[in-house]
């Protein structure tokens, strides 16, 4: 029989490669967003599954909405991909951001345990809720010590699953993201801000790339393989929280040098540093453990860190 798949923030990144990615399987898919009339479907449309998807309308903080999209979609799985997914943008909306993802998080399982406690959760969590870490390779053991109002809702949110499982007995779990790029990505985050000014400079339509710390590391994976990894996370066989990661770590320079060269431009030309784009507090090394995922369910990240950066400045989707 035909599954139902329910994606909460089906319009970003994530949601349209997972919508695409159940699709190809052969699920029905619903699309949560805030306004489905006014939404921006253009992530969508480049994916060509626009069509295919039936949008809803759902405010994640208002529990009667959430019931009203779960009675309405009836769905074997529910992906919650939504609220604030920037971490910069949090500190300046700190408020939003935990209402749109631990509240929200803890509407859907509530609403789940409540109407069918068969419906499978999967929740969208961060490497971020680790903090710094140092040199730590950080594994699903690794306490959190979130540092940005994102992290700490997002560390709200695995906390809630973590409990609705072992209380109520729920099939919901957390992906650990490590952070995963695309062509798809909004201009906000580093990374597409350095391509599409890359792409800009060579356009004439711009001078320079203006960053802020260039020595940040991160875990960086390729988003339409990620995707994958959280609709194997629900056909497990008893709901547990894996970190989806590459397992390497790469600086933000490295991701600059190799850009830069890539587009054949000069960095000492075209990049200047500004300190007022720092964050008011950001992790200095993330470096993160796979295994498990890898063991357990059989999935590993295969895009290459160089072939990341040409995928998103060819825009191959």
């Amino acid at each position: 029989m035909t599954q139902n798949a329910l994606i909460v923030g089906i319009t970003g990144q994530d949601g349209a490669y997972l919508s695409r990615h159940l699709l190809k399987l052969g699920y029905k898919v619903f699309g949560g967003t805030r306004d489905s009339s006014m939404c921006d479907k253009s992530r969508l449309a480049l994916l060509d599954v626009e069509k295919d998807i039936e949008l809803i309308s759902i405010a994640p903080n208002d529990f009667g909405s959430v019931a009203k999209a779960l009675d309405l979609c009836k769905p074997d799985e529910v992906y919650y991909l939504a609220g604030v997914t920037s971490v910069s943008l949090s500190f300046d909306q700190p408020l939003e951001c935990m209402e749109s993802i631990a509240t929200g998080t803890i509407n859907f399982l509530e609403g789940i345990k409540l109407i069918n406690k068969k419906i499978k959760f999967f929740n969208a969590g961060s490497a971020e809720c680790f903090g710094n870490i140092e040199k730590i390779v950080a594994t699903e053991e690794t306490s959190f010590s979130p540092m940005s109002p994102y992290a700490i809702a997002k560390s709200t949110a695995y906390w809630q699953v973590a409990n609705y499982r072992e209380c109520y007995k729920l099939f919901c779990c957390t992906g650990i993201l490590g952070n995963h790029e695309s062509p798809l990505r909004p201009k906000r985050f580093v990374t597409q801000k350095i391509i599409s000014g890359l792409k800009k400079i060579k356009a004439l339509k711009s001078k320079k790339i203006v960053l802020g710390n260039l020595n940040t590391s991160r875990d960086w994976g390729w988003a339409p393989e990620y995707v994958e990894a959280m609709h194997l996370m629900l056909q497990n066989d008893i709901p547990k929280d894996y970190i989806i990661a590459t397992g390497t770590s790469h600086s933000l320079n490295e991701f600059v040098e190799l850009a830069f060269e890539y587009a054949k431009l000069s960095k000492s030309k075209y990049l200047s540093l500004d300190s007022s784009l720092l964050r008011p507090n950001d992790i200095t090394y993330s470096h993160l453990d796979p295994g498990k995922i890898n063991t357990e369910l059989g999935w590993s990240a295969k895009t290459k860190f160089q072939d990341i950066i040409i995928n998103m400045y060819e825009g191959v989707s």
